[in-house]
Parts: C-alpha cells; sequence; structure tokens
C-alpha cells in the first residue's frame, strides 16, 4: 500500500515514526519514503513538533512496607532482652516486695518511654509519608495541567510547507493555522543570514508573489497571516533581502533560497 496517498494511515506512521514505536524495516521504509517524498517528511515533522514539548508524570512511590515490621522487631528484642536478664538469690519478703514495685514502676516507664519513641517516630514516618504524598499529588495536578494546557494550546494545523534550498535539503517548515491566523515557520536547516540582511516569506499565487512577512533570526517565528492570503496558494518561497525586507508589490528583490509546495493537510 502506498501509504503516501493514504491520510489516515499516514498520520498514524508519522506519530509511531515520533513516538520512536515505528521500529526495524518499517521504520526505514518509511525514511526512505520520506526522503523523496515532501508530504510524508512535513507529517512526520508535524507530529515531531506536537510531542517535543510533552513531558513524563513521575509515578508516586509508596513506602515501605518494612519500616512498621524493624520498628516492631525492635520493640520486640528489646523485650526480650529485658526479660533475660539474670535472676539473683531470693532475697526476703520484704526486699522482694520492694524490688517487684520498682520494677514494675520500672517496666510501666520504659514501656512509657518506648510507646513515646514509636509514637515519634509512625508520628514523622506518617507526617513525611503525606507530606511526600502531598508534594507529589500537587506536582502531578500542576504537570497535568500544564499537559492539559499545551494540548488546548495545540494548533489546528491545515496548510504545511517544507521549503528547500536547490539541493532538496529541508531549511524552513512552514505551517499555518487558519483559526488563529498564523504562520509559524521554523528553521531546520543551518543558514544563518547576515546582519544587514533579512529573509522575507513569499506567497506565489498565480498572479504574482506577495509579500507574507519578514522573518527574525529567531529559530522559530509566528507571522501573521489571514485565510485568504495562504488559501489556493501552490506555493511558498523565501528570498534573501536588505535589512527589514522589500514592499511585497514587487515581489523578491535579491535571489530566492528556499520554496516549496503548499500543502492542505484536509486532503
Amino acid at each position: 500500500m502506498n501509504f503516501a496517498h493514504n491520510p489516515e494511515l499516514l498520520d498514524q506512521l508519522a506519530a509511531s515514526y515520533a513516538l520512536g514505536t515505528l521500529r526495524g524495516g518499517a521504520r526505514r521504509r518509511f525514511e526512505a519514503v520520506a526522503r523523496e517524498n515532501v508530504t510524508v517528511r512535513a507529517q512526520a515533522l508535524i507530529w515531531q513538533e506536537r510531542l517535543a514539548s510533552l513531558t513524563e508524570l513521575q509515578p508516586s512511590e509508596a513506602p515501605s512496607a518494612n519500616v512498621w515490621k524493624r520498628i516492631a522487631n525492635a520493640v520486640e528484642n528489646q523485650r526480650q532482652a529485658a526479660a533475660a536478664a539474670p535472676v539473683a538469690a531470693a532475697p526476703s519478703p520484704l526486699l522482694e516486695k520492694l524490688r517487684r514495685a520498682l520494677a514494675f514502676w520500672r517496666g510501666a516507664a520504659w514501656a512509657g518511654a518506648v510507646a513515646s519513641v514509636v509514637a515519634i517516630v509512625v508520628s514523622f514516618r506518617i507526617g513525611g509519608q503525606l507530606d511526600t504524598q502531598g508534594a507529589q499529588l500537587a506536582e502531578a495536578a500542576q504537570k497535568n495541567a500544564a499537559l492539559l494546557a499545551q494540548l488546548q494550546a495545540t494548533p489546528d494545523i491545515q496548510y504545511v510547507a517544507v521549503l528547500s534550498d536547490d539541493k532538496a535539503v529541508a531549511s524552513v517548515l512552514v505551517t499555518f493555522d487558519p483559526k488563529k491566523q498564523t504562520l509559524m515557520l521554523k528553521r531546520v536547516g543551518d543558514y544563518h543570514e547576515a546582519d544587514d540582511r533579512s529573509l522575507q516569506l513569499w506567497a506565489l499565487p498565480k498572479d504574482g508573489p506577495k509579500s507574507l512577512g519578514v522573518l527574525g533570526g529567531e529559530k522559530l517565528v509566528r507571522l501573521a497571516a489571514s485565510d485568504s492570503a495562504v488559501r489556493e496558494v501552490p506555493a511558498l518561497a523565501i528570498s534573501l533581502e536588505p535589512k527589514g525586507g522589500v514592499p511585497g508589490e514587487g515581489g523578491p528583490t535579491g535571489p530566492v533560497l528556499f520554496k516549496g509546495a503548499l500543502i492542505s493537510t484536509s486532503l
């Protein structure tokens, strides 16, 4: 099957390629077709852009169940050590009564002290767990909110173009979101214009070139554009112009560096 002419299959393959789940011979075939077909290459770049900023949420980690077992073992060991202490020769009845009374109060004090220590340890442990889990839940909520905001902010891309140089090397990826009336241009090549020059984007309709705006030096540039300025335009081009660009009525005055077909993603 020629997936380049099957939009649904192409979208699934491009998403799998960007995620890294497309492997082996299928991945090599996709890359081979992408090198020859601008539509396939553009779809792969679109999915890579969509997934570039997403982050994975870290799962929470439950405390070990051995914590309570170790506390219980420590208390039991101390109790057995106290019970196994050597017993002296039988004292007089009065002394024995006094010793038993002393042992009782010492035991009560020891038990109270152990209970206090265990309570403090348990309190700190539970408090620490609650603080940790609360922080993890808060962090997860923030990440979920950020992820939702990113998904909601994902542009509705209806047109895409890969502008290449005369050696067919991709240099600029152009997408258009008609809802936001925005052209987004991302430099994917190594070209950098001189400080006294500017790159200018042109639509190439049948009635002659029309300027769509001047690019800044940033790697990612957004230009305002109406739907009518982009719809039914067969191709786009970028020329090298004096600083600040030239008026759009006369067309490019400098060399055309990059050009490519403008493709509707709804086809």
